[in-house]
């Protein structure tokens, strides 16, 4: 396991996937807690917030285009957010947390729980075959 998430509580290990409860919907706004589930980005922003890296609860395009609490990089440091989609596009994509060199962590139906992949599991897969970028959160002022 790489040494950043020793530090990750176990109840951001055990997180249903759950796809209605993403940012900023009726569900998540309600209930905020992830035990009752998350989709990717709700669980990436958790992550990230635990890490004291918060975010605003933007979708998938919305974090592709902001320039107010992100930026694009050019490649991926720990704690950065790295989205996938199957032809390239922001709209709908899958986020993930760069925790390590060749490791991924996020949230998505087929496993059901927190998973750990190597990008290469991620092209791999025809959902998520292409690389839209990598956003790191800025620093909050």
């Amino acid at each position: 396991m790489p040494p950043l998430l020793t530090g990750l509580p176990a109840d951001l290990w055990t997180v249903p996937y759950a796809g209605s409860r993403y940012p900023g919907s009726p569900a998540a706004t309600a209930r905020p807690d992830l035990a009752l589930g998350a989709n990717c980005q709700l669980y990436a922003y958790e992550v990230l917030r635990h890490f004291g890296r918060p975010l605003p609860p933007l979708r998938s395009a919305e974090l592709w285009a902001d320039r107010t609490v992100t930026r694009e990089v050019p490649g991926p440091a720990p704690l950065d957010l790295l989205l996938y989609s199957p032809d390239g596009t922001a709209y709908g994509a899958h986020v993930g947390v760069w925790v390590a060199e060749g490791s991924v962590l996020h949230l998505c139906r087929e496993v059901g729980r927190p998973a750990l992949w190597h990008p290469d599991d991620f092209a791999a897969r025809p959902r998520y075959r292409r690389l839209v970028g990598v956003k790191r959160a800025l620093p909050q002022a």
